[in-house]
């Protein structure tokens, strides 16, 4: 078993881990007295900089096709990049993304929806969650009716990540009760022109999702995305496009606050040492440092497999309920060690707090990834010993 990282993977690592260092990082400060003035974080036109700046020297479009200009990199690389990225809290992501489900859209789409998607100029969102149907996506109420060489959109989506800045949307509705949600769920890609509205949802951290309104939505039938009436088959691909990305956000995350945590162990001093010196928080360091690591395995794991063209649901709900758990664990510990001085916003680990306990909520809960896993296992689809058994 060889555990080596390539060349291209360890080149490819650093030239990410050094652009966050120089371009990245130093917007913290900034960013934070934003967000407390209730502010945006990243301007568009600064993210924009930082990704051209990236796009300059090559980096654009991590998993985005090569015929589309992107790297078309692999799942564990992508990981990688990501667990760089997640070592600082600036909202950043490298330019030249567009969602998975969108490659399934017909040429005249692709032109008006994929491509200026992958080049920056339209934004997009994911409309599935409603108030009544979160976890249980099989459950969404809005309707599509047919009128002639339209369909008339109604209902509501909840919780829609960009769902304020994006100027169209993959709205997933019934367009045939009878067949329930395999065989009567249809994709639609309504530009916001059309006539839905947005509203944004104050949450306890950064996260900005936000609830959507079609009353009397108006759209072309040629603005079907994939096949009428399979459009939850579509929604599942994009749930499960890489749920591995997320604890791999988490692993830089929380390598970087170890090291903040380790700092202030070695230079807070109480009753003539340092507290470093403690073994309450020697404990606490080493078993952050253990799960880390256990982390950065569940998720390359996952990664590797889909590289590899295997089915890595089960080994992703894993590292997903893992990294959520572990992730909030750790961060935890962190402000503990940094006592009132943590639970302060002079320092950046509350923010981190907030951000964190998301990943246990979002993109299936704790809950459902349970759920996931012991029935892949009860029913036979999984074994305990996992792929190398």
């Amino acid at each position: 078993m060889d555990l080596t990282l390539t060349t291209e993977e360890q080149e490819v690592r650093k030239w990410v881990r050094t652009f966050v260092d120089k371009e990245v990082r130093p917007l913290e400060h900034t960013v934070l007295e934003r967000e407390r003035r209730h502010e945006i974080g990243l301007r568009p036109d600064e993210l924009k900089e930082l990704q051209n700046k990236a796009k300059s020297a090559g980096f654009f479009g991590v998993q985005t096709p090569e015929k589309y200009g992107g790297m078309e990199l692999g799942a564990v690389m992508s990981a990688l990049i990501e667990t760089e990225i997640g070592r600082t809290f600036v909202p950043f992501r490298f330019g030249g993304h567009a969602d998975n489900i969108l490659y399934y859209a017909n040429d005249q789409q692709k032109d008006t929806y994929l491509v200026p998607t992958i080049n920056g100029d339209r934004k997009s969102c994911f409309g599935i969650t409603e108030p009544g149907a979160g976890s249980d996506a099989k459950q969404i109420r809005t309707r599509a009716v047919r009128d002639g060489d339209d369909w008339v959109i109604n209902g509501e989506k909840t919780f829609i990540s960009s769902g304020h800045d994006a100027d169209f949307c993959m709205v997933f509705a019934v367009t045939d009760p009878g067949k329930g949600a395999d065989g009567g769920v249809t994709c639609f890609l309504v530009d916001r022109e059309m006539g839905w509205t947005s509203s944004p949802i104050d949450t306890m951290g950064e996260w900005g999702p936000a609830s959507l309104t079609f009353d009397n939505v108006r759209v072309p039938h040629a603005n079907i995305l994939g096949e009428e009436g399979h459009g939850f088959d579509l929604a599942m691909q994009w749930i499960g496009r890489g749920r591995y990305m997320i604890p791999a956000r988490s692993i830089g995350a929380c390598e970087r606050l170890l090291d903040m945590a380790m700092e202030h162990a070695r230079t807070r001093v109480t009753f003539g040492k340092p507290i470093a010196d403690r073994q309450a928080i020697q404990w606490m360091i080493a078993d952050s440092a253990v799960e880390v690591e256990a982390l950065r395995w569940l998720v390359l794991v996952a990664a590797w497999q889909v590289d590899q063209g295997m089915d890595s649901r089960h080994a992703q709900s894993m590292a997903k309920l893992f990294g959520g758990i572990k992730a909030n664990e750790v961060v935890d510990r962190v402000m503990q060690i940094h006592g009132g001085m943590g639970y302060t916003r002079e320092l950046p680990v509350e923010r981190w707090y907030r951000e964190l306990r998301l990943t246990r909520i979002y993109e299936g809960t704790d809950e459902m990834q349970r759920r996931t896993i012991s029935r892949n296992l009860l029913k036979g689809y999984a074994r305990v010993q996992g792929h190398l058994g």
